[in-house]
């Protein structure tokens, strides 16, 4: 007989990434340069969020705080609802570890390792953390297919257009399908399709994994597939809405972190 009382209530799921306060100045005394100011975050696992603004807003310095590649100069964030950074220092003892396993990076310049193949330049970080050779190659492959260029599989990155080599390091980002992705113009070099298929995989990556997903973006025409859009000016991060992201100068209005 199926019992007819309610289930029971599932644990509220943690947040993908919670910035409070966060603060980043280069330099001393009359030389400081503050790049980022009490900047307040928050992105939920599954959502796909934009980050825009003018060059040399901060949008690069916060997504490297972010991603534990540089250290902030204040403020707190948790990722995956585990606090990270305390306003002084890192807490987690291995940030290359931190990285590697729950950060996945798309560049603005693809980096590749120019004595691997494509294929195994997508496989490598899979097997750094213990997934066997076959396995992570063929993961590798489906990932190369997905985005149209599997028939490079064989091929060393020099002999890769620009474009072909900025969605192979798209796919390097995905193989471990990490919970937390930061993406730094994954589209600029791409054609409208294929800049429709790389939203659509971070869309799919997101919807069936949890992923909290950052875009660093330019790129009026995905502006429509992101959820939520946060605007930097001057080290400022506000939520501003799509139709405005284009004006010159840039308007948004301040939102101060919620349900923290």
């Amino acid at each position: 007989m199926i019992s007819s009382a309610p289930p029971p209530p599932q644990p509220e799921r943690p947040a993908g990434i919670v910035v409070s306060g966060l603060r980043k100045t280069f330099g001393s005394g009359s030389a400081a340069v503050t790049a980022l100011r009490d900047v307040q975050m928050r992105v939920e696992p599954g959502e796909v969020v934009g980050l825009v603004g003018p060059s040399g807003s901060g949008k690069s310095t916060l997504l490297k705080c972010l991603g534990a590649v540089l250290t902030p100069s204040g403020g707190h964030m948790e990722l995956g609802g585990q606090l990270v950074f305390d306003g002084d220092h890192w807490l987690h003892p291995d940030l290359t570890r931190l990285r590697r396993e729950q950060i996945g990076f798309i560049f603005q310049s693809p980096y590749l390792l120019p004595f691997l193949s494509v294929r195994d330049n997508v496989a490598l970080l899979a097997m750094l953390l213990g997934r066997s050779n076959q396995e992570a190659r063929a993961a590798a492959d489906q990932l190369l297919a997905d985005l149209d260029v599997a028939h490079r599989a064989d091929a060393m990155p020099n002999r890769l257009s620009g474009g072909e080599q900025q969605r192979v390091a798209i796919a390097r980002a995905l193989i471990n399908r990490p919970p937390i992705l930061l993406a730094d113009e994954p589209t600029a070099p791409l054609d409208s399709p294929r800049a429709m298929a790389v939203m659509d995989l971070l869309e799919r990556l997101a919807g069936q994994m949890g992923t909290s997903v950052i875009v660093v973006t330019h790129d009026e025409k995905i502006l429509p597939r992101l959820q939520r859009i946060y605007v930097v000016r001057d080290g400022v991060v506000g939520e501003g809405q799509r139709e405005r992201v284009r004006d010159a100068p840039v308007r948004f209005r301040s939102r101060r972190l919620r349900n923290t």
